[in-house]
């Protein structure tokens, strides 16, 4: 997994460094590093919302279900060592791993392009990279706290990493569809009353999307590394009038992407806290 993604950087990484180089240099050309996407491939920020689960996933749909099915669960566990610091070195370690894998890849995208484009990073610039790497950590936690909790739950491996594959394949690709269906049924925008139903269809849409992580994740990335977006919703023009047309400061960004950071950490506790219970509650037999 770590090869993949480090390849897939790679190639975003070329495509944006070809892309800004035919453009001016100017302010946030060290962001755009991973935002900036090319013709032919997408950028560093959409290939981490797409992979990034995948890594999560691959390092925890096997985690209890392969140690029960090989029979060394029982042996483990008759060890003096208290029964949930198996579950919790299980998630921890795992969590480590990718921590290493995300801090790395956020590493040698920087440098690169450093060397490549020559460009000269301000202490804000670094700030919101680092609160994307973070960003991306916790989205990455919650997938594999999701795959610990199907590893607990089903016996066999390949029942828990279908399963999550295909929860990760709805919430990712399917999502979208269905949540702008839900929408246009709940209030549709044609007819007669289709223009006053338009702010609410936008509304429910977007709190459909936001059940997905994949739809935090990019809405919280996005944000956090292009300062010119002040909003993460509609913005009307009563609301527009008087504002000063000005960048976000790291402090203001930060705010905005809060909510989104909290609901994925609540989410990926919520699974690991799921996942611990019921590994508590079941029987360790030889």
């Amino acid at each position: 997994m770590f090869a993949l993604l480090l390849l897939a950087s790679t190639a975003s990484l070329a495509g944006a460094v070809s892309t800004l180089r035919e453009a001016e240099s100017g302010e946030g050309l060290f962001l755009e590093l991973f935002t900036t996407s090319s013709s032919y491939i997408y950028s560093f920020a959409t290939f981490l919302a797409f992979l990034g689960p995948l890594a999560g996933i691959a390092l925890g749909f096997d985690a209890i279900n392969n140690e029960r099915n090989m029979g060394t669960l029982n042996r483990l566990a008759a060890q003096p060592i208290y029964r949930d610091s198996i579950i919790n070195a299980k998630f921890l370690a795992a969590a480590a791993a990718e921590g290493v894998m995300v801090l790395t890849l956020g590493l040698y995208v920087s440098g690169m392009g450093i060397l490549l484009l020559g460009v000269h990073p301000t202490v804000e610039e670094v700030l919101r990279v680092a609160a994307f790497l973070v960003l991306t950590w916790v989205y990455m936690a919650f997938w594999l706290a999701l795959s610990i909790l199907f590893s607990v739950v089903c016996r066999h491996t390949a029942t828990a990493a279908l399963s999550v594959l295909a929860i990760w394949l709805f919430l990712t690709l399917f999502m979208s569809l269905v949540a702008g269906g839900l929408a246009n049924f709940l209030f549709p925008t044609e007819g007669i009353q289709g223009f006053s139903n338009m702010m609410a269809n936008y509304e429910a849409e977007l709190a459909l999307n936001r059940i997905s992580p994949y739809y935090l994740f990019v809405e919280a990335a996005v944000t956090i590394l292009n300062p010119s977006v002040r909003a993460v919703g509609i913005i009307t023009t009563s609301q527009l009038s008087g504002a000063i047309d000005s960048s976000l400061t790291f402090g203001q960004s930060l705010l905005l992407i809060w909510p989104h950071l909290v609901v994925m950490v609540a989410l990926a506790m919520a699974a690991f806290a799921c996942a611990y219970v019921v590994f508590m509650r079941q029987e360790i037999r030889a």
